[in-house]
């Protein structure tokens, strides 16, 4: 029965995030209540579960695989900063909120792109391959892709992110990799309930930051939305493109256009609240992500699964 539910949660997380994102705009003041403090230990908390499911057969595809992975990665790192860029400028965003979408844009894949790369029937260890290779990247290339981006119109600490990135990404999943080398037991046990304990953790941290933001998002949300909306959509499909162009087959041009889709959008509001105090608007492209790209995500699963079947055929 437990088994059931958590299948039931990671497979319905599109709809919860939403649902939780709907509940906590119109209903903020528990959420509110909540310290942003604990933004940063959930998501440690994540990232040390994604250490808990790595081990070093999920690194072979790099050495084995090195053109797809790095055709993946330059993508990931190329596409989304570049595209926030592009339309913060084209809608003229305020600084604060340009901040927040460029942000998004510098982080490495999200968690969720594995699990929606299996719902579509991509190709699943290059998409494992892709998030540890671009989380590993994301000290050095995020702080220095958000100073390039943005260094122009806000004070960038690019030294403070990357040790933030460190402490909340790099150290929890090195220490969910050594417990799944040398506590192989434990680690059998917990990784059956890890895409569903991840799923809630991702659920709450969109009700905290949503709840905190709420006020904000009711008279600021429909242009940073559509934004938001513009920015997953493109990398969904310029990673798609950038596959069919270099002759890939479909699975991977599936894994590779989730993977630059699908931010780590939960770190970028983390930085936010954690680097840029001063500029309080610069969660809610994070938040208003974190939403979307699950519903998106959970859509283009589906459509890339179709795509499959009918190509087989």
């Amino acid at each position: 029965m437990m088994k059931k539910v958590c299948d039931f949660i990671a497979r319905w997380m599109g709809v919860l995030v939403l649902l939780m994102a709907v509940v906590s705009l119109l209903l903020p003041e528990p959420f509110s209540r909540i310290d942003t403090q604990v933004i940063n230990p959930m998501l440690g908390l994540i990232m040390f579960g994604m250490g808990l499911t790595l081990n070093i057969n999920d690194f072979k595809v790099v050495f084995s695989r090195p053109k797809d992975v790095l055709i993946g990665c330059l993508a990931q790192f190329t596409i989304m900063p570049l595209m926030a860029w592009l339309l913060t400028k084209i809608f003229g965003l305020p600084a604060d909120l340009a901040l927040g979408v460029i942000l998004v844009g510098c982080c490495p894949g999200g968690t969720a792109s594995n699990v929606i790369t299996y719902l579509a029937k991509g190709d699943l260890a290059l998409s494992v391959g892709m998030t540890a290779t671009s989380t590993l990247l994301a000290p050095l290339l995020t702080p220095l892709l958000t100073w390039l981006m943005a260094g122009t119109f806000v004070h960038v600490d690019a030294w403070g992110m990357l040790l933030s990135i460190v402490y909340v990404v790099i150290a929890p999943i090195v220490a969910g990799f050594l417990i799944q080398k040398y506590l192989p037991t434990f680690t059998k046990h917990a990784v059956a309930y890890l895409p569903a304990f991840s799923s809630i953790m991702i659920t709450l941290l969109v009700g905290i930051i949503v709840g905190h933001n709420a006020e904000k998002l009711l008279t600021s949300g429909l242009i940073i939305l559509s934004v938001v909306i513009l920015h997953n959509l493109s990398g969904l499909a310029l990673g798609y493109g950038l596959g069919r162009l270099l002759g890939l087959s479909h699975p991977k041009r599936a894994a590779i256009s989730i993977e630059v889709g699908m931010q780590n959008s939960g770190l970028a509001c983390s930085l936010a609240t954690l680097h840029f105090a001063a500029s309080p608007l610069a969660t809610i492209p994070g938040a208003l992500f974190s939403v979307w790209h699950n519903i998106s995500g959970t859509l283009v699963a589906k459509l890339y699964g179709m795509t499959d079947k009918s190509s087989s055929q």
